[in-house]
């Protein structure tokens, strides 16, 4: 699991990400909003920790751009400010959780599991959605209009990952990460197969959407007409 923590007391910020990193987790920190939006629009990440007092971009601010992008990564805002208007302020902004500083990292880390056991929402639970793709994961099946084919466990995962992710690029190292472990000794040929196996199932449909490759880089999901 990658995380994503904005913070610009940096001597905090590096305690709090080796803490992280003990617990298992991959940690990216950025000490100001304009570095955390860079990471944000090119990384992944399944949980972002965002300070609102930052230089640059404010933490509210930023996570209204976040929202308004149509991101939905859980957010847990990490604040000093303690009022209740305050704490209303991020929660209306799209923040899913709000703590406040001064903080145990054992609540934190509490805090972090709590989101990521969360489904994003009722309908997010039961199908992702992109353009005029449906996929129940559940049923291991993919939808276009009347028309729908079962996939594979392990197509089902990158399908979800690149709906999930549409419209930017994934490099192979960020697939092979989230689909298969970190830890997985899997040949990165597998996500050739794969990708050739998700694009038959596409082709096979009467969709606008396909994977485009990105010399050198990776793999993205967008409509047709945008290639």
């Amino acid at each position: 699991m990658r995380i994503l923590m904005v913070e610009d007391d940096k001597d905090l910020c590096e305690i709090t990400s080796m803490q992280l990193k003990s617990a298992g987790y991959e940690v990216d920190s950025a000490y100001d909003g304009e570095e955390a939006e860079f990471y944000i629009n090119g990384g992944i990440y399944d949980v972002i920790l965002l300070d609102r007092m930052l230089p640059k971009i404010d933490g509210i601010t930023l996570l209204s751009n976040i929202r308004s992008a149509g991101r939905k990564t859980p957010v847990i805002m990490l604040t000093a400010l303690d009022g209740i208007h305050d704490r209303i302020d991020g929660l209306d902004a799209g923040a899913d959780d709000y703590l406040v500083k001064p903080y145990e990292v054992e609540e934190l880390l509490a805090r972090i599991r709590a989101i990521l056991r969360r489904p994003r929402n009722l309908i997010e639970a039961e199908y992702t959605r992109f353009e005029d793709l449906s996929l129940q994961e559940e049923r291991a099946t993919l939808f276009c209009g009347k028309e729908s084919r079962t996939l594979s466990k392990k197509e089902t995962m990158l399908m979800d990952f690149f709906m999930r992710n549409a419209n930017q690029i994934l490099s192979r190292e960020q697939i092979l990460s989230r689909v298969w472990g970190m830890d997985a000794d899997v040949d990165e040929g597998n996500i050739d197969n794969y990708i050739y196996f998700l694009r038959r199932r596409l082709k096979a449909l009467p969709t606008q959407v396909c994977i485009t490759t990105i010399h050198g880089i990776g793999y993205r999901m967008e409509r047709k007409n945008h290639v």
